[in-house]
């Protein structure tokens, strides 16, 4: 018997005329790992969306057809009603945390469930070291990096130990390692999983189904093996294996450097290794969560000042931000884009066609999936043609053949400024970069 069951399902956002999702029928089974793939906004999200309840009670909308999760009708049970039965993990992990401290995290939804208090604690450590993350206990969830958030996230979730997990882009902001045991663990769980993964290597190396979506519209439903030759011939980009990268030193005219650079954050002092970026390279900067790396690529972009050490820096900077959605003030797509450009209109609907948002201007920036967020940002720095180019996590979103894209896009302009990478994203590092440079985790705190 199917533990969740969608049949015949479409449903518009609200003052949406396109349907998110079109005669949609899917059935996941208990004890199952769903890898669910398609490219940016072909109704991943809200497929999951549907299967929390969230759609309709929460988003509203048209909603047509009929979905049962754990023989309850989501039309007539509220996701509240749901939570003991389905747990999810969002896109982005700083709008799902909702209190300060990390273990407080965790014991909010055991809570909300009626967990004795004496088990509460157990199953709050459990859930982190099942993620490599015990050592996170006792830290304010605003101090930590995106990769150590998701990690929390991700607990809160298996702490409630439900019968359907839903994951959306739940390795977006892992290093490889973490991600890999991420993943190796969903096989272990014993529940239903469903994760939906712009990185998919990892998930399709372990899922036992695959489901692909196309325009809101499931174009395979197929078992793992009938589903690889599928994807090879009709969207190879999905299929690629994460290669390693050589580090190497750039010989280009610098345009930033720093020296024994370091910031404090408070009484925690957080030192990055030396730096030379050129003219004309692509440097990749991959190291484990919570290593420094956006501590590093803020001080290069000139976001933070250095507490130690010297930075020079040449030109004028830009830099994308991990979550650039959340940054967005303007009601119109090219308005957003013209705000670092006095307003010029024509340069910002050039630079939205650059990143493949040509006929995107009129769009509200919050309607756009979470891959379109991207790249509207990405359009936003580009079009202030900074020598130097400092990205974080661009690809956080993207669909396999939009990286390759970008990739292809900032290797054209690579002769024009110097850019620097922030990627947990093998693939893409390979395709972009010259040449990586790796942060080392610090083994204990350093204290100012």
């Amino acid at each position: 018997m199917a533990l969740a069951q969608i049949e015949r399902l479409t449903y518009r956002y609200p003052g949406d005329g396109r349907p998110a999702l079109d005669n949609v029928s899917l059935e996941i089974h208990p004890g199952e790992l769903v890898c669910l793939l398609g490219p940016s906004g072909s109704g991943k999200s809200t497929l999951l969306r549907v299967l929390a309840g969230l759609v309709p009670h929460f988003h509203g909308g048209r909603f047509s057809g009929c979905v049962e999760v754990g023989g309850r009708d989501t039309r007539t049970t509220r996701p509240s009603d749901l939570a003991g039965t389905v747990a999810s993990v969002f896109q982005d992990p700083e709008d799902q945390v909702v209190m300060t401290g990390v273990e407080y995290e965790l014991q909010f939804g055991l809570e909300n469930l009626g967990v004795p208090p004496l088990e509460i604690e157990a199953r709050v450590l459990e859930a982190l070291q099942s993620l490599g993350a015990g050592h996170l206990i006792g830290r304010k969830t605003h101090e930590l990096s995106a990769g150590e958030l998701q990690r929390v996230c991700v607990a809160s979730a298996l702490a409630l130990r439900p019968q359907l997990l839903l994951l959306d882009e739940p390795t977006s902001q892992l290093d490889p390692e973490a991600a890999e045991a991420l993943l190796d663990l969903a096989t272990t769980l014993g529940c239903a999983v469903v994760v939906s993964e712009q990185r998919p290597a990892l998930p399709l190396e372990r899922c036992d189904r695959v489901v692909f979506m196309e325009g809101g519209r499931i174009a395979i439903d197929a078992p793992q093996a009938e589903a690889l030759p599928w994807l090879a011939r009709e969207h190879p980009a999905f299929v690629v294996h994460e290669p390693g990268i050589a580090d190497g030193a750039g010989d280009g005219d610098v345009v930033c450097e720093l020296r024994v650079a370091a910031h404090a954050y408070g009484d925690r002092l957080v030192r990055v290794p030396d730096l030379e970026l050129g003219r004309g390279e692509i440097v990749a900067l991959r190291g484990p969560n919570g290593s420094g790396k956006t501590t590093l690529a803020k001080l290069a972009a000139g976001l933070l000042e250095p507490s130690e050490g010297e930075i020079f820096r040449r030109g004028r900077a830009a830099y994308l931000s991990q979550d650039p959605g959340r940054y967005v003030v303007a009601e119109r797509v090219d308005e957003e884009v013209a705000l670092g450009v006095g307003g010029d209109l024509g340069r910002a609907r050039a630079a939205l066609a650059l990143v493949g948002l040509g006929g995107f201007d009129a769009r509200h920036p919050r309607d756009l999936s979470s891959g379109e967020r991207e790249r509207l940002g990405l359009a936003a720095v580009l079009v202030t043609e900074p020598e130097l180019l400092v990205l974080d996590e661009p690809t956080r979103g993207m669909d396999p053949e939009r990286k390759l894209e970008l990739a292809a896009l900032l290797r054209s302009e690579a002769e024009e400024r110097a850019t620097l990478v922030v990627t947990h994203d093998l693939v893409f590092a390979a395709e972009v970069a010259d040449r990586v440079v790796t942060t080392v985790p610090e083994r204990e705190p350093v204290h100012a």
